[in-house]
């Protein structure tokens, strides 16, 4: 059970400080409760926790101005009433109901009483209806999901339109089909060769690990969209796993860690040591992936499925950066600037 101190933390970070800079005395007869995204509304224990706090300390809540619907800071409201108040300090937000469900599952992920997985989801899917123009990853950011997660979501349904472009996170409209954010990140990548995998990535909207496949397959004089049903956006709407391409024997990677085992620039520092460390403990081969597999509980495998698209851009960044550094298009002075 947490304690009152700790409730008021967690209700003060969600609603980001707990300055009453903007916001008005409202009637709490005034205010209705409904729509939130979790499936039950109160948690009483929560609500009698907020009631031993002053007031005055507690962040406004936030009201949809047209309905009076409280967006967020149902459970403040309700310790409000508890007290025996009657009216609660509150800023108005101005918008369609649409924007005000989006606006509530926003501030329910870093709430003192987080969202379930189910409840997540099920936001998700009402998120898809409402903004179906709205990117996978848009979406995801604010249910708290996966973009994968998302994108299963959709697919399930079919009450989704057909849209040619969708939103992104950064408010930018850009094309459904991989296949031409595919030749996108080409364009991109012919114009501006020295940008890095995530910026291209995040203009287009693909991950870094497909605009690094576009690099090599432009390397190789072959078309940046993969042939065949694997293509992204394909005519099945699914995406299928491909199978990965047959490594040059001279990049298998327990033979580059022997070969850079015996280097001495390596094996005589304590830096050189604790890198060979580092990526000898990341070494991940088919049987370490099997035994991941079989390991995960099912409630854990979401959760690791992100953990693991987070490991792999980074590593996608760090092999740029290497490459960037090793063909010399930027000084080694430069750095700290560019890393920072």
């Amino acid at each position: 059970m947490r304690s009152v101190g700790a409730r008021l933390q967690l209700v003060q970070s969600a609603s980001g400080n707990s300055s009453p800079a903007g916001a008005v005395d409202v009637g709490l007869q005034e205010i209705r409760f409904g729509g939130s995204p979790r499936f039950r509304e109160e948690d009483v224990e929560h609500t009698r926790a907020l009631a031993e706090i002053a007031a005055e300390i507690l962040p406004p809540i936030i009201v949809h101005r047209s309905s009076m619907t409280v967006v967020d800071g149902l459970h403040r409201s309700r310790a409000a009433l508890l007290r025996g108040e009657r009216t609660i300090r509150a800023r108005f937000f101005d918008g369609t109901p649409e924007e005000a469900f989006l606006l509530s599952v926003k501030a329910n992920q870093a709430h003192g009483l987080p969202l379930s997985l189910s409840e997540r989801k099920a936001a998700a899917a009402r998120l898809l209806r409402m903004f179906p123009h709205h990117s996978d990853r848009s979406i995801a950011a604010s249910a708290g999901l996966s973009d994968k997660t998302v994108a299963r979501l959709r697919r399930a349904s079919t009450e989704h339109p057909q849209l040619n472009t969708r939103t992104g996170v950064d408010g930018r409209g850009r094309p459904v089909d991989g296949a031409d954010r595919r030749r996108l990140a080409a364009r991109l990548l012919t114009l501006e060769p020295h940008r890095s995998l995530r910026d291209i990535a995040g203009e287009v909207g693909i991950s870094p690990a497909t605009v690094l496949d576009v690099r090599r397959r432009i390397a190789r004089g072959e078309d940046p969209v993969p042939a065949g049903p694997a293509r992204a956006g394909g005519p099945s709407g699914v995406p299928c796993h491909r199978a990965p391409a047959r490594r040059d024997p001279a990049h298998d990677p327990q033979t580059l860690l022997r070969t850079l085992r015996r280097d001495p620039a390596l094996r005589s520092s304590e830096a050189g040591r604790e890198l060979l460390r580092r990526l000898h403990a990341h070494l991940l081969g088919p049987e370490q992936c099997a035994a991941l597999l079989r390991q995960a509980p099912p409630h854990c495998r979401e959760r690791i499925a992100d953990l693991a698209e987070v490991y792999a851009e980074g590593w996608h960044a760090l092999s740029e950066s290497l490459r960037d550094r090793s063909r010399g298009s930027w000084p080694e002075t430069e750095t700290k600037g560019r890393e920072s």
